[in-house]
């Protein structure tokens, strides 16, 4: 078990006066089997009015508007979550499970491809060449390993609009170009597979409690096996008490952290700060 404290800063500074803003926030983590939220706020400075809400996949969304003159827009999420690691079952289940109609109907919206998510046909050869003979439950990060193993982490060579797509063109890319392309081979190849958003404590292994690191928003996958299984494709390892999840969807927009729109302002620049403590 994990005791982990989040704090989630986004800064926006605009060119010119913000008449008005309208946002939609989704960085509160999430309550879920072996993940407890202890706290959990959201504070947006200035703001006017805010309300909660869950949307379609589940996920927290504060919503919030600011009516009023401004140069510059704050959103601090702060959170304090309980994370312990799954209890995988013994028996997962194989292909005739995945493939029969009642599974597939189910499981529909997360066997679909789409746009963003749409793989390349060389990189579902690497893929099928990756499963082999195994079954669903050991092939899924034996495609993301080798997927992995194919691309090289370089941040700021794509972003939020790029298609997983594009960045297996290039073979570089970051966590979340790396969960849009292991979803999308794992969808083709008939497993069903979540796009997941969260942190990862950067220490997983030996953190020293109460000292802050600097962390960041990621993003890894869910396949299922008979049961939902998270594995991490940027660092090839299972999602356990390092992962705090906020949303789950078919791709990144549709857990986007924070999405808005405003009037006035010309340009806008958006710094992000994450800082996670470990605190047990």
């Amino acid at each position: 078990m994990s005791r982990l404290h989040i704090v989630h800063r986004t800064t926006f500074e605009y060119a010119r006066t913000v008449t008005a803003s309208y946002n939609e926030v989704r960085m509160r983590p999430a309550t879920l089997p072996g993940q407890a939220v202890l706290e959990a706020s959201l504070r947006a400075t200035p703001s006017t009015y805010s309300s909660e809400y869950r949307d379609y996949w589940g996920s927290a969304v504060t919503a919030f508007e600011t009516l009023g003159a401004h140069e510059d827009l704050e959103v601090v999420a702060d959170s304090r979550v309980e994370v312990i690691a799954p209890v995988r079952s013994a028996s997962p289940a194989g292909w005739a499970t995945l493939r029969s109609p009642e599974v597939r109907d189910r499981m529909s919206e997360y066997l679909a491809t789409t746009a963003t998510t749409e793989p390349a046909p060389d990189l579902m050869e690497l893929a099928r060449a990756a499963a082999g003979s195994r079954d669903p439950a050991e092939a899924a990060p034996a495609v993301a390993t080798s997927v992995r193993e194919a691309m090289e982490y370089v941040p700021g060579v794509t972003g939020v609009h790029t298609r997983a797509a594009e960045a297996w063109a290039a073979r570089n890319g970051v966590c979340q170009d790396l969960a849009h392309l292991v979803a999308g081979a794992l969808r083709h190849m008939d497993i069903p597979t979540r796009y997941v958003s969260g942190y990862l404590h950067p220490q997983t292994d030996g953190a020293q409690l109460g000292v802050p690191v600097t962390g960041e928003s990621h993003a890894w996958i869910e396949y299922w096996c008979g049961e939902w299984i998270g594995f991490d494709p940027t660092n090839l390892i299972a999602v356990e008490e390092h992962h705090v999840l906020v949303g789950r969807g078919r791709e990144y927009p549709d857990v986007t952290p924070i999405r808005g729109v405003y009037a006035g302002g010309g340009k806008s620049t958006q710094h992000v700060e994450v800082t996670i403590t470990q605190e047990a």
